[in-house]
């Protein structure tokens, strides 16, 4: 395996992200299979616990889901077609040619990108796709949506990784040498209560971080705040996250 310092900010989250994590769309899964010049093989890199990799498996006879975390590969959805490994995205262990979509899901700002963009150029066939993938700051339909603003970029603001920004501009500010495929716009969608949403932000790293400084977890806090714009905390409201997909064709002929 390659000789990669590897930033661990969630094997202490792996239960919560199985559970409070937001589900990708079939939508997004169908436009990447349909670019590919076969559907036989996916590599989800960073797969977490599974998120994007059980949607591929609808459309690929198989897909092999990586991730630094062993943590988050103990708790992953399983399904038939996925086979799951704890693995470097740098170093996947994949023959070379052999895949037609690599995906990249809310992970590659983590990536050291000049190994990982080798490793890409080894294992993917002609015309393969890859795509980096990553929804931004959520919103929250009402009169609770400023306070959740409030809450990630002031209150908890200053506790995000630097890598965080490149999820903030949907990965744009990221080198990308391959040729770009043009992929439209999706947005992801969740209906949630209170303590659901309190779940979600509990899997944040900022929020992990202000714990460790300030010794007392601010999303319960929070909670009691948003708690008298929320009303009823079992009332479900709709979530929303921009999705963000940076495509491109590999070795293309």
């Amino acid at each position: 395996m390659k000789d990669l310092d590897f930033k661990d900010y969630f094997s202490q989250s792996a239960e919560g992200y199985a559970i409070y994590r937001p589900s990708y769309l079939i939508d997004l899964v169908n436009k990447l299979a349909d670019l590919c010049p076969s559907q036989n093989l996916a590599l989800d890199c960073g797969c977490g616990t599974g998120q994007l990799s059980v949607l591929l498996a609808e459309r690929f006879k198989e897909v092999v889901a990586t991730d630094a975390s062993a943590a988050q590969i103990l708790k992953a959805q399983k399904q038939e077609r996925v086979i799951y490994r704890t693995a470097l995205a740098e170093d996947s262990g994949l023959s070379d040619e052999s895949v037609d979509l690599i995906t990249v899901a809310q992970a590659v700002h983590w990536l050291n990108l000049d190994m990982f963009y080798q490793e890409v150029e080894r294992i993917a066939k002609p015309n393969a796709i890859l795509a980096l993938i990553t929804y931004g700051v959520l919103h929250v339909e009402g009169s609770v949506d400023p306070l959740i603003q409030e809450f990630y970029y002031d209150t908890i603001g200053d506790y995000w990784p630097a890598e965080r920004k490149h999820v903030e501009d949907g990965y744009s500010s990221l080198p990308f040498p391959f040729p770009e495929v043009i992929v439209p716009t999706i947005n992801m969608h969740a209906f949630w209560n209170l303590d659901e949403l309190m779940g979600y932000l509990n899997t944040w790293s900022a929020v992990k971080e202000f714990e460790k400084v300030h010794h007392f977890n601010p999303v319960n806090q929070f909670r009691t705040k948003l708690l008298s714009e929320w009303g009823d905390p079992n009332l479900k409201k709709n979530i929303t996250w921009p999705l963000s997909i940076r495509a491109g064709k590999i070795k293309a002929r």
